[in-house]
């Protein structure tokens, strides 16, 4: 039996998501997370509803799901429950923006410095960045690749996984999932 699903609010408007450009959203993050999940930036239907991969057709909820890490598939409004399992969720930019290739080279940098002082503050023991083209320009690795990282963010080993936006068209549903339990395996391995 699946426990009760928080009520999904209206789907934002046009209008709410055009009041949403800039807007940023509150991490989901406390001290020495397990694994601190890091988008590249919220979206626009992820700031104006106030939940990380909210967009419908985000694959983050189900990968996450498929993979282990959750005994169901969380709803973007029961994002606070990753808490409980040493979980979390922050991003390399913190400003919202209808595609992630509308940040700058200079955003994406500053969001890696940010990150790895984030990374020093709470100590997660993995930081899992979900879109290699963005790891590539935040921390100027041009030629990393999707997995393991042998350069940590502050004391936080770095694991780069594929991003499960829609469009992300070479990485179906199974792909995703299969990435996101090797983490997990590695993630129960540490911890």
């Amino acid at each position: 039996m699946k426990p009760d699903r928080p009520e999904r609010p209206n789907r934002p408007t046009k209008a709410d998501l055009a009041a949403a450009v800039h807007l940023t959203l509150p991490d989901v993050i406390a001290p020495e997370l397990r694994v601190l999940f890091c988008g590249i930036n919220p979206g626009l239907y992820s700031a104006a509803t106030g939940h990380h991969f909210a967009r419908p057709g985000n694959r983050f909820w189900p990968a996450l799901h498929r993979a282990g890490f959750t005994d169901h598939q969380l709803d973007p409004a029961e994002q606070l429950s990753l808490l409980d399992a040493g979980l979390g969720i922050t991003n390399i930019v913190d400003r919202a923006s209808a595609r992630a290739d509308e940040l700058t080279p200079a955003e994406l940098v500053a969001g890696g410095v940010a990150l790895a002082a984030k990374a020093e503050q709470w100590r997660p023991h993995w930081i899992a960045i979900l879109g290699v083209t963005a790891y590539r320009a935040a921390f100027r690795r041009p030629k990393a690749k999707i997995g393991p990282q042998d350069d940590p963010a502050g004391p936080s080993r770095v694991w780069i996984l594929p991003n499960p936006s829609g469009l992300n068209a070479h990485f179906q549903i199974a792909d995703l999932a299969r990435e996101f339990a090797h983490l997990r395996a590695a993630s129960e391995q540490q911890h």
